[in-house]
């Protein structure tokens, strides 16, 4: 992995926000098209954000990448492109945790704070066989204290590097093959027979249930309509269709009579028809996606909102888009 072999700040910050709830072997291309496009912080500060969230697109929780294009923006322009030294001053960055911050301030700087991530987490709950859930205030407490007695003084960075390889292929989450463990011995969630009911994590909260209806405007065979979210909620700043939101499941004719849809067409003569029976569902950590699109075929602009805009659709693929619609435009484009 490329970021085992540097101890420039800007890269192993660049890494650690990509991995932070991304496999390894998603987040390497991404790590390695971040580095190709924006080889400094200089770089990547001096972008359009639409082009950092394209790059993106595809990770997922895209408040990581808005965080670290406004945190290479700081570095580049308020502290002359010099990453802070320390801990402290790390987690002073936006989108920067204790995890990163310790990562950073280790393998960077060499100072003796301990990373604790998933692997990390796995590891010490089943040598020392601990049931303290690990997302809880008391382990994520708990955790912390045991790792930075185990931590090696002299050579932080290869111990914070060592142990969370170590999770990540002999500590596996599923199947682990305890037999061939060099701690294997003095493992207790083995010797008690723990190991696959460790970590112990709190139930998530209830997953809530979103309907999402796009219309897919063809306007005279070469354009159609795009917007772009502004909220605080998911996908902020990314593009979509036009869409008519549902708490539950509608069909065409639930899409014609909302008032939105007929503000659009204000009137016109218009043929809508919908272009997959099935819902395609997408899946995020604290709410289901149910969406389906709708190919709305017009001669001339609707009457759009200030936040929407007709675009020809050779220039769709420019804009930065949810995964979900990015697999549809490929399929429809």
């Amino acid at each position: 992995m490329p970021w085992r072999e540097t101890v420039d700040p800007y890269r192993i910050w660049l890494s650690e926000i990509i991995l932070q709830q991304t496999r390894v072997a998603q987040g390497l291309p991404y790590y390695l098209s971040f580095v190709e496009a924006y080889p400094t912080v200089f770089d990547l500060a001096n972008a359009q954000q639409e082009e950092v969230l394209k790059l993106w697109q595809g990770l997922g929780y895209y408040s990581r990448a808005r965080n670290l294009h406004e945190t290479a923006q700081f570095v580049a322009n308020e502290l002359q492109g010099v990453f802070p030294s320390s801990y402290k001053e790390l987690l002073k960055l936006k989108g920067v945790g204790d995890y990163t911050a310790s990562a950073i301030a280790s393998i960077c700087y060499g100072e003796v704070v301990p990373v604790v991530d998933g692997n990390v987490y796995r590891v010490l709950s089943r040598y020392f066989n601990i049931d303290t859930p690990i997302n809880s205030t008391k382990g994520i407490k708990k955790f912390k204290e045991l790792a930075s007695t185990l931590i090696d003084t002299k050579n932080p960075a290869n111990y914070n590097q060592a142990i969370m390889e170590f999770g990540a292929l002999q500590c596996k989450p599923q199947s682990p093959y305890c037999i061939i463990c060099p701690l294997n011995e003095g493992c207790e969630a083995l010797k008690n027979g723990t190991v696959t009911s460790l970590p112990v994590k709190l139930k998530k909260v209830k997953v809530k249930n979103r309907y999402f209806n796009y219309l897919i405007f063809n306007i005279d065979g070469n354009k159609t309509v795009i917007q772009q979210r502004t909220g605080k909620g998911i996908w902020q700043n990314l593009y979509e269709f036009p869409v008519i939101e549902s708490s539950a499941k509608i069909d065409i004719d639930g899409i014609t009579g909302d008032q939105g849809f007929m503000d659009l067409m204000n009137g016109m003569d218009y043929e809508i028809s919908l272009y997959q029976e099935e819902y395609v569902i997408h899946k995020l950590s604290h709410q289901h996606l149910y969406t389906r699109f709708y190919i709305v075929e017009i001669q001339k602009n609707p009457l759009i909102s200030e936040e929407q805009k007709v675009i020809h659709v050779s220039t769709i693929a420019q804009y930065p888009v949810p995964i979900l619609l990015g697999k549809f435009i490929d399929r429809f484009y």
